[in-house]
């Protein structure tokens, strides 16, 4: 019994052992009892979610210096739901979901200089892409280092942060929130200093003192004439914020959408299904790329309002209305119950199944460059 907790608290945890302690005892005693899954009701969820009003995505979104998604409330999840996460048994996978990982494709800083002109987008890994439009190189939630706190990676970034400061020396980066594996403080600091970045409400002071003093807060729906002829916009998702000398909650978390004359692409940010992909879809009409996440939600009575699973994700695409639907925050971190590969697995199982145009998914591999379509 105590190999078991201890083996599924240092996995399941992103702090360090020594640290909870206190807590670690806690779990060995109550351990016992807290084995059992807990119910979920899939349908009660959906219907949850279906019956949000859309006019609650434009309502005011901090209180008493706490920010929340005023379409639906959830509160924060107590010491209990945690422990019973941690002590709860995982599903079973298959030795190919075990093992599934994406391809690594390398010498990233050659192929891009190899190619001085056209708008692309290359996966870095986890939620990190390289987007060049119109010249201006975009770097989304950057983590190049081998840990998110103690989460080590499963596969290596696909491009390095030396690299970049010579391929993109214009660098603009977008933050969705402050959860380690999409705000990694040695990552920004390893960034040309003059990176103009872009981050929700109340992260600006924090970013600043990462070295990096060209710092933008943005609001939901918002949206910033960037130059170039790149409009950024601010959208709503559905998750929440906490970190080391940040409360629950005390900053913002975001979407992102880049608009050019050319091409629009929605980034997806870390996010649970919600009312908002049809508002966003309805009012950006003509999406071309949508990168979605689809990872950490299993167990799915703990992870469900902030992460979609792949049928989530299938009906977010679809409630977008956009042309391509690119898989994210997959194949790097290990953060749910399921190994960080099994998402990509069921994705593909999904479109088969319902028989969808596979030629509207695109998984890229690690370093992989996509030319966008004009």
């Amino acid at each position: 019994m105590v190999k078991f907790i201890v083996r599924n608290f240092r996995r399941k945890s992103s702090l360090p052992l020594v640290t909870l302690l206190p807590t670690l005892s806690l779990l060995i005693l109550v351990g016992a009892c807290s084995l059992n899954p807990a119910l979920f009701d899939e349908a009660a969820w959906r219907s949850q979610v279906r019956s949000a009003d859309p006019a609650l995505l434009y309502a005011p979104h901090l209180k008493d210096d706490r920010f929340f998604n005023p379409w639906m409330h959830e509160g924060d999840k107590d010491i209990f739901s945690v422990l019973r996460w941690w002590l709860t048994s995982s599903q079973e996978y298959t030795d190919e979901e075990k093992t599934y990982l994406p391809r690594v494709v390398d010498k990233a800083k050659e192929r891009i200089l190899a190619m001085p002109q056209g708008d692309f987008i290359m996966w870095v890994g986890h939620a990190t892409f390289l987007i060049r439009l119109n010249g201006v190189y975009w770097l989304t939630d950057p983590i190049f280092s081998e840990r998110a706190v103690i989460v080590k990676r499963r596969t290596p970034p696909g491009i390095t942060a030396e690299d970049l400061k010579e391929v993109a020396p214009n660098l603009r980066v977008i933050i969705t929130h402050n959860h380690y594996d999409h705000l990694d403080r040695a990552s920004i600091q390893d960034l040309p200093e003059n990176t103009k970045i872009f981050v929700p409400m109340g992260l600006r002071e924090y970013l600043q003192n990462m070295n990096k003093s060209d710092v933008t807060e943005m609001d939901w729906w918002q949206e910033i004439q960037s130059g170039n002829g790149i409009t950024l916009v601010c959208l709503p998702m559905q998750h929440w914020s906490r970190r080391f000398g940040q409360g629950t909650r005390e900053t913002l978390w975001a979407s992102y959408m880049l608009i050019t004359p050319k091409v629009t692409i929605y980034l997806g940010g870390d996010t649970g299904y919600f009312v908002g992909h049809k508002e966003i879809g309805r009012r950006y009409p003509k999406i071309d790329y949508t990168l979605l996440p689809t990872t950490a939600y299993h167990p799915r009575w703990f992870m469900h309002y902030n992460h979609m699973n792949v049928d989530e994700a299938l009906e977010a695409f679809n409630d977008l209305n956009a042309r391509y639907m690119i898989p994210q925050q997959w194949g790097t971190f290990p953060l749910g119950d399921e190994p960080p590969g099994y998402s990509n697995l069921e994705l593909r199982r999904k479109i088969t199944e319902r028989r969808l145009d596979a030629s509207r998914f695109i998984t890229l591999d690690i370093g992989e460059i996509l030319p966008l379509l004009q």
